[in-house]
C-alpha cells in the first residue's frame, strides 16, 4: 500500500512538473486567472484595453474629444497663434501681470528651475547643457536683447529651433513671470538686472507696479485681430479655423 502511494505521488509530481514546464515555455499563455474581476475592471476603463470594445469606434475604450473641447483647468494653456508665428505673438500678446519685485523674484525662481540649465544663470547661454551642445543664445546680445514679453512667452510655450516646447511644464502665469525675468537678464547684468529693470521703469524694489513695455503705442496693434489672447479663452471655441485645434476667436 505504501509502495503504491509512493508511486502515485511520484507520477503526480512528474505530471505537474510537465504541466508547469509546458506553461512556462508558452509566453503567450497567461495560464489560469483566479477571480480576474478583482483586478480587471468590468466597466470600460479608458486607460486600459483588455478586450475589444463593442460600442466605441475601432474597438478601443478611449474616445476622441469633441472638437473645440478644452481639458478642465487648461483653458489658458494654449492660444490660437501658430507655433511658428513669433512675429504675430510679439505684436498681439500682452503680459497681464504687473512688473513688481515679487513677480520678478518668482520669475527668477521659475527660470532657475526650468531654464538655467541651458540658458545659464546669467542668461548668457552658458548653462551646463548650453556649454555642451552650443548654440544657446545670449539674451543681452544682438536681437535677443530686444525681445518683448509676447515673443518670450510664445517661445516658452512652443519652443524654437532646438529648444523644445515647455507649454506643458509651466502654466501661462509662470510663463509671463519667466518672461519678466528674461527682460531683466537682457540688461547683461545677470540677476542684478532685476533692480536696474525696476528702477529704469520707475518702480521701486518694494514692489510698485509698472507698465508692461511689450505694449505698443500703435493703436492698430493694441488689440488682437482674429486671435485670442493667451490670458483669455475663445468665446466661440470650435467655430471656423483649424478644427483640429480650437479655431480662431471669431
Amino acid at each position: 500500500m505504501t509502495h503504491s502511494l509512493k508511486l502515485s505521488l511520484q507520477a503526480s509530481a512528474v505530471l505537474l512538473a510537465s504541466v508547469f514546464t509546458t506553461a512556462c515555455n508558452r509566453p503567450d499563455d497567461p495560464g489560469i486567472e483566479y477571480a480576474p474581476e478583482m483586478y480587471e475592471s468590468i466597466p470600460y476603463d479608458p486607460l486600459r484595453q483588455v478586450n475589444a470594445n463593442t460600442v466605441n469606434p475601432m474597438g478601443i475604450n478611449e474616445r476622441t474629444p469633441v472638437v473645440g473641447t478644452v481639458p478642465l483647468g487648461k483653458a489658458d494653456y494654449y492660444n490660437h497663434i501658430g507655433k511658428d508665428d513669433v512675429a504675430t505673438a510679439e505684436k498681439v500678446l500682452r503680459n497681464p501681470y504687473a512688473y513688481t519685485k515679487e513677480n520678478l523674484e518668482e520669475g527668477k525662481t521659475l527660470y532657475l528651475r526650468n531654464c538655467q540649465h541651458c540658458h545659464g544663470e546669467q542668461g548668457d547661454g552658458q548653462g551646463p547643457v548650453g556649454v555642451k551642445f552650443k548654440g544657446v543664445p545670449n539674451y543681452s546680445a544682438g536681437a535677443y536683447k530686444t525681445m518683448n514679453d509676447g515673443h518670450i512667452y510664445h517661445v516658452i510655450q512652443w519652443g524654437r529651433n532646438r529648444m523644445m516646447p515647455h507649454g506643458s511644464q509651466v502654466n501661462p502665469e509662470e510663463r509671463w513671470k519667466i518672461a519678466m525675468y528674461v527682460r531683466a537678464l537682457q540688461l547683461g547684468k545677470g540677476p542684478d538686472g532685476v533692480a536696474d529693470l525696476l528702477k529704469s521703469r520707475g518702480a521701486s524694489t518694494a514692489g510698485v507696479a509698472i507698465a508692461d513695455s511689450s505694449q505698443t503705442n500703435d493703436t492698430q496693434l493694441q488689440a488682437p485681430v482674429q486671435e485670442a489672447q493667451a490670458d483669455k479663452a475663445s468665446e466661440t471655441p470650435g467655430q471656423g479655423g483649424d478644427k483640429a485645434r480650437n479655431g480662431t476667436a471669431n
